[in-house]
This record gives C-alpha cells, sequence and structure tokens, in this order.
C-alpha cells in the first residue's frame, strides 16, 4: 500500500485530487497540509511513503520542506508539484532530494502514473519540464466573459454564484464553461478548476 501525504495552499487542488486518488486501491491518502511548516509536521506523525507536494506554499516553500523531511526521513519519496518548468527549480528539487517532478497541468492520470512510478523504480520526471508546457506555450483566445467566468472559477465559486454574480442564467454558465474546456484542451470539471486557480491573477 503506498501511503499518501499531499502538500499545497489552493485547498481545490487536494480535494480534485482526493476524489480521483481515493478510489485507488493501492493508494491511501495519510493527510494533507496547506503550507511547508504543516508538511514538515505531517510526514512527523504519519510517516507517509511518498509526499506531493507544491514548491511555492506559505511559511516555508516546498524546497526547504523536501530538505528537513529527507534528512528526517530518507526513505521518503518526494514528487515536485508545480506550474515552474524552470531548470533551476527542477535542480532545487532534485538536489533537495526529490525524487520526482510533476506540473500542475498534468492530468489526474498522469500523477497516479508518477505515484507508482516513483513508488516502483524511485524516479519520474514529467518529460514537460524540459520544454515549454503545451498549456503555457499555446495561445488560447478567451472571450471576455469567459475571462469573467475562468476568474470566478479560480476564486472557488460554484455555476450558480457565478450566474448571480454576473446576472446572467445558470444554463448559460454552463455552456461557457464547456467552451473554456474545448479552448484550454482541458478534461473535465476538476482540471478546469485547477487551470483557474493557477491562472486566476492573469487576466
Amino acid at each position: 500500500m503506498i501511503t499518501l501525504a499531499i502538500a499545497e495552499d489552493h485547498q481545490a487542488l487536494i480535494d480534485g485530487m482526493k476524489l480521483f486518488l481515493n478510489s485507488q486501491s493501492d493508494i491511501q491518502i495519510v493527510g494533507e497540509a496547506n503550507d511547508g511548516d504543516a508538511l514538515i509536521e505531517l510526514v512527523r506523525s504519519k510517516r507517509p511513503s511518498i509526499v506531493i507536494t507544491d514548491i511555492r506554499m506559505p511559511k516555508r516553500d516546498g524546497i526547504s520542506a523536501t530538505k528537513i523531511i529527507k534528512e528526517e526521513f530518507p526513505e521518503t519519496k518526494i514528487i515536485a508539484f508545480s506550474m515552474f518548468d524552470q531548470t533551476e527549480a527542477v535542480e532545487q528539487m532534485k538536489q533537495a532530494g526529490a525524487s520526482g517532478y510533476i506540473m500542475k497541468n498534468s492530468s489526474l492520470q498522469k500523477v497516479l502514473e508518477a505515484i507508482r512510478t516513483v513508488d516502483k523504480v524511485g524516479k519520474y520526471f514529467d518529460d514537460a519540464i524540459l520544454t515549454i508546457d503545451d498549456l503555457t506555450k499555446e495561445v488560447v483566445i478567451l472571450s471576455a466573459r469567459e475571462k469573467d467566468i475562468l476568474r470566478l472559477i479560480g476564486e472557488g465559486h460554484s455555476s450558480q454564484d457565478i450566474a448571480d454574480i454576473l446576472c446572467i442564467g445558470k444554463t448559460t454558465v454552463d455552456t461557457h464553461r464547456k467552451n473554456i474546456i474545448k479552448k484550454i484542451n482541458v478534461h473535465g470539471k476538476t482540471d478546469l478548476i485547477r487551470y483557474a486557480i493557477e491562472r486566476k491573477y492573469d487576466f
């Protein structure tokens, strides 16, 4: 059984991952944290076999937290989870002792693949870290209304909330959501939320 801890300062991302990973019979999520200090305490108390951690977090970043965890629990495998694909960030995580690195815009299936690969062979580094990932490179043209809706999704609002805020029908919001999903080429509600959270300050 793979015991897993997740550290990420956006709770919606944790919730989406938990919803997917809880259905996997070989993985048990033993805890979650929203900052680096909480992650260290979580690892000390639960001793997970694998940790997925964001690089940029409050109080203590993932790089610093990884160093401390690997010093205290060298057998714990750590996968960095971030939008930062710069060589420097990857190298810093490797030097800190990370066993893997995946992008936040990866599909949940790829997250699962990374967890299982690190558990079995010890390492997993996403090909996207070597190049500019497709979602960043691709020019996505959204209408003003679609940008408003994407921003509100990133702030955690439901379709009904967005409809009330923008004074439009919920059906209209749902239609816009479907169009946004097609334009940005993600798969389903959870991936859309992840995309929106990471880009909510871009519009």
